[in-house]
């Protein structure tokens, strides 16, 4: 658990000193969750800062309420897609919450500030002599490392070679040092294992583990299940119910959203995806895959698996066809023939290969459960194709140029198709058997102990976790009064 009920004083001062003549403010997770909480003083300087700019005020912007805008924005009430029946087929409605909007164009940004600002503001992390270590699949060491540039601290991103060439671009260019460990999405041991490497070697570097990093979770629980709940009330009609959320598993930070919802919607269903190249969940198997972002082979540490009630398999194939599907010309002419509305049609480049992911993972749900009209179910569109424009290109000069042939057949086979193949939904003893493979990886490999895991299967053990932010925040407070710059 993050606890920072100990605190060194001596660091404490050293970062306050850091952040003071740096004239850094950190918002709280109450500030980030609503942002009509910021102070006036901070609301009249953001429009003159662009909101991939690294400056210590975008740490405000760390949320799902940014205008979708460079430049000028400030807050509204979130961005979301409805993928309406003439594209999913099935009559549920399926709301995607628009991540291309934070800073780095990812919503990870917000998990590494998670795991990052409590050890900060008690002391725990030296940011004048220490570096922070993002081990990561994409976005989180992203993330992790913009903000570190605007908390002034050094930043180590570790990502499997086989991350598309937009990601090492961008880590380069933020000043971070960059470790490419072998292999492709689904290599994560070979990530945690340079992960030992370095707690050996480099005694200035610590470790911020998204998989095992509870404020990774606490950060979703709080903004990510917090903006889904406001966006359901916005948008339901009379009758209608919160029936599912679907995320893909990654380190399981996105699935802690699921946890608050069902404080607020005890019936939801939750369910976590994952490629069906790497079926871990479905099968307890293993292999490579194509979809960025979602990392396997493995249950992450702060996976509550007691809330989880389906896990569903994605062919990475119909999510690379999908994707050319929703960004080609070809594809998109299609879609309009078929009576997709256009201003949807325009925002499909919202969606990067995960949440397309999320998608068909949604279509899959809502067929298996028969879900009607007045059922919604909400899923994280994590980023955009703004990261992934090489894959594209790669796929061209795999394939050839894109058709409206092409099109009527992804369409027809990987969207019309969708059935309820490839997905399991959990029973008490489903959930505690995978909750228990958690053992071979955090036990046997990264040295946890067996009691902790144990503690896992607590539910009580969850609601102590997600109980955290409220004095997160007041330390935060203490912190930024320490600094005086507010």
């Amino acid at each position: 658990m993050s606890d920072i009920s100990h605190v060194d004083e001596k660091i404490l001062a050293k970062t306050v000193q850091s952040c003071r003549e740096r004239g850094i403010i950190i918002p709280t997770f109450a500030q980030q969750k609503d942002p009509r909480l910021i102070p006036a003083k901070i609301l009249d300087r953001l429009p003159t800062i662009g909101i991939q700019d690294v400056h210590p005020l975008n740490l405000f912007r760390i949320t799902w309420k940014n205008e979708p805008v460079e430049h000028g924005g400030l807050f509204g009430t979130g961005t979301w897609l409805e993928f309406p029946s003439s594209l999913t087929g099935v009559e549920a409605r399926i709301v995607g919450l628009v991540g291309r909007h934070f800073p780095t164009g990812a919503h990870k940004v917000g998990a590494g500030f998670g795991c990052l600002v409590p050890r900060l503001v008690s002391g725990q992390f030296d940011p004048t002599s220490q570096k922070a270590v993002w081990p990561s699949t994409g976005n989180y060491c992203r993330g992790g490392a913009f903000d570190c540039a605007v908390l002034a601290c050094q930043a180590v991103a570790i990502l499997p070679e086989q991350m598309s060439q937009e990601r090492f671009d961008w880590l380069r260019s933020i000043g971070a040092e960059v470790i490419a460990t072998p292999g492709c999405e689904s290599n994560v041991k070979e990530i945690y294992d340079k992960c030992w490497e370095i707690r050996k070697t480099r005694p200035d570097c610590v470790i911020f583990n998204q998989f095992e990093e509870f404020g990774n979770a606490i950060w979703h629980y709080e903004t990510t299940g917090g903006i889904i709940e406001e966006i359901f009330g916005r948008i339901a009609r009379p009758g209608d119910r919160l029936a599912a959320y679907v995320s893909a598993t990654g380190s399981a930070g996105t699935l802690a959203a699921g946890d608050y919802l069902r404080t607020r919607f005890p019936q939801i269903r939750v369910a976590a995806c994952e490629a069906l190249q790497c079926p871990t969940l479905l099968q307890l198997g293993f292999g490579g895959h194509r979809i960025e972002g979602i990392g396997d082979k493995h249950v992450p540490w702060i996976h509550n698996l007691r809330n989880t009630d389906m896990v569903i398999a994605v062919d990475d194939e119909q999510c690379m066809s999908i994707m050319r599907l929703f960004n080609e010309e070809a594809g998109q002419t299609f879609l309009a023939a078929r009576g997709v509305p256009a201003k949807l049609i325009a925002h499909l480049p919202d969606a990067g290969i995960s949440s397309i992911c999320n998608l068909v993972a949604a279509i899959k749900l809502a067929r298996y459960y028969e879900l009607g009209s007045r059922d919604v179910v909400f899923i994280p569109l994590t980023d955009s194709m703004a990261l992934y424009s090489s894959r594209l290109r790669e796929q061209t000069a795999e394939h050839g140029p894109y058709t409206p042939e092409n099109a009527g057949r992804h369409f027809a086979r990987y969207i019309e198709a969708i059935g309820i193949d490839h997905l399991r939904e959990l029973n008490y003893y489903d959930r505690k058997s995978l909750h228990q493979f958690k053992y071979f990886t955090w036990v046997e490999q990264q040295g946890r102990d067996v009691a902790d895991l144990r503690r896992l299967w607590d539910p009580d053990f969850w609601t102590e976790v997600f109980s955290q932010a409220p004095e997160w925040d007041r330390r935060i407070e203490a912190f930024n009064a320490e600094t005086g710059v507010l």
